[in-house]
């Protein structure tokens, strides 16, 4: 099938909306951006093929699962940091808390 300029443009419209216009992005390019986004996770988790009920339980797992690794680092990444900084600055110099608590 041979496809004219303006069926390519108005499938490049439809299915590659462009997040970055150099005009103020209207409310519909923006829907249609998240509608294609949520195309692209659809096909690339290949959850398509499932059923409603399916999909629904697939999001379910895979977003607790993302919120549940989203506060466990928010949570213990600032922990270990600190113990890091505290274990590497003995090597570059600094002083224990306790040797400048008995200088005090």
């Amino acid at each position: 099938m041979v496809y004219d300029i303006t069926d390519q443009e108005r499938f490049s419209k439809l299915w590659l909306p462009c997040p970055f216009q150099s005009g103020p992005m209207d409310v519909k390019s923006l829907k249609e951006y998240i509608c294609w986004l949520y195309y692209q996770y659809l096909l690339i988790t290949g959850i398509y093929v499932l059923e409603p009920w399916e999909q629904s339980i697939f999001n379910t797992v895979l977003f607790t699962m993302i919120a549940m690794v989203v506060y466990t680092s928010y949570v213990f990444i600032p922990i270990h940091v600190r113990l890091a900084l505290e274990f590497f600055s003995g090597f570059f110099g600094g002083q224990h808390k306790s040797t400048v608590a008995l200088m005090n």
